[in-house]
């Protein structure tokens, strides 16, 4: 049984964590450290819980674990790790910005186990992906792979407003964002570092650029991204492309019909949908933000890390309504 401790356990990633921890056949919850809620019921924070978790934030954090999980907000992460002397034998799960690009890791593998998977279960210290990045790289490494990636790349991305944390701001409050869209961080979002990373890791010169414009849904998760660019291929070759780089990865999946963002709501899945219209071709990317583009990809890369069959309590079902 894998002894499971949370760092930083009142936030969205971190109730999301725990809903599909409680269901996992091979873990057990040692610790949920919080310094807001330290000594409240867990169940306070996270009330779906109730019935389910009987346990009380703490204030510190126990060694006495296999792995632990750092929920943290961005930039609190390496703060934890200086101030606290972990074990060699934990294994740490970043869930945060903080380690994923190389100059800044320290020792941790970024996480996307469609690309880095074998480097994952040979590691201890892993950065989990940030969302909207899992979601475009999904859609563009096969591309990357084949060194198809020529001209410059067009995104357009919908978040749901889990995306923006728990944390109430002038931006994510209902009366605002409900009815409502808006882009933010055109051009500039954080999350474009690790993307060009990948990209740059499969294929070593792209030098055309990407140009991503991320906006804000009126509603709770999911994200939504249509990618295009130019590409000479036809389709089906493309399509095959796809099927080749994804067909031992269990979660991502190629329709032949345009996806709706509900589909892959409340599940780990990334599905991918390809069409080309005269030289462009069109991806669309939908993940849940919150399982896939978050606390799901974090229990996949768990599973790798302690060598379990990759799926292993990730099995659930969305729906189409």
């Amino acid at each position: 049984m894998i002894r499971v401790g949370i760092v930083g356990g009142a936030g969205y990633t971190a109730g999301e964590l725990l809903r599909l921890l409680i269901h996992h056949p091979d873990t057990r919850i040692a610790f949920i450290q919080s310094n807001s809620q330290a000594g409240l019921a867990v169940s306070d924070i996270h009330s779906d819980l109730a019935g389910n978790l009987n346990i009380r934030f703490d204030k510190d954090i126990s060694t006495e674990v296999d792995v632990i999980f750092i929920c943290s907000g961005h930039g609190k992460s390496r703060s934890f790790l200086e101030n606290n002397t972990l074990p060699d034998r934990v294994k740490i799960i970043d869930l945060s910005s903080d380690f994923r690009l190389l100059e800044d890791s320290e020792g941790f593998v970024y996480g996307l186990p469609e690309l880095n998977r074998e480097t994952i279960i040979a590691s201890n210290k892993i950065a989990n992906p940030g969302c909207f990045a899992t979601a475009i790289q999904l859609a563009l490494l096969p591309l990357a792979k084949q060194h198809l990636l020529k001209s410059e790349v067009h995104v357009h991305a919908i978040t749901g407003s889990t995306g923006a944390g728990q944390q109430p701001g002038p931006n994510t409050h209902f009366s605002w964002r409900n009815n409502n869209v808006s882009i933010y961080k055109p051009f500039t979002h954080q999350h474009l570092g690790e993307i060009y990373q990948s990209i740059k890791q499969c294929q070593p010169i792209f030098e055309s650029g990407i140009n991503f414009l991320p906006l804000r849904g009126n509603f709770t998760r999911g994200i939504f991204a249509s990618l295009y660019m130019s590409c000479p291929l036809e389709i089906e070759v493309i399509q095959t492309l796809y099927a080749k780089f994804y067909e031992t990865h269990p979660f991502v999946h190629i329709l032949s019909n345009n996806p709706a963002l509900k589909q892959v709501v409340n599940t780990n899945k990334c599905y991918l949908f390809l069409e080309k219209h005269e030289g462009k071709l069109l991806v669309i990317s939908t993940i849940d933000n919150l399982i896939k583009g978050a606390s799901g990809q974090a229990i996949q890369n768990m599973n790798l890390m302690f060598g379990l069959t990759e799926t292993t309590g990730l099995q659930l079902k969305g729906s189409a309504f």
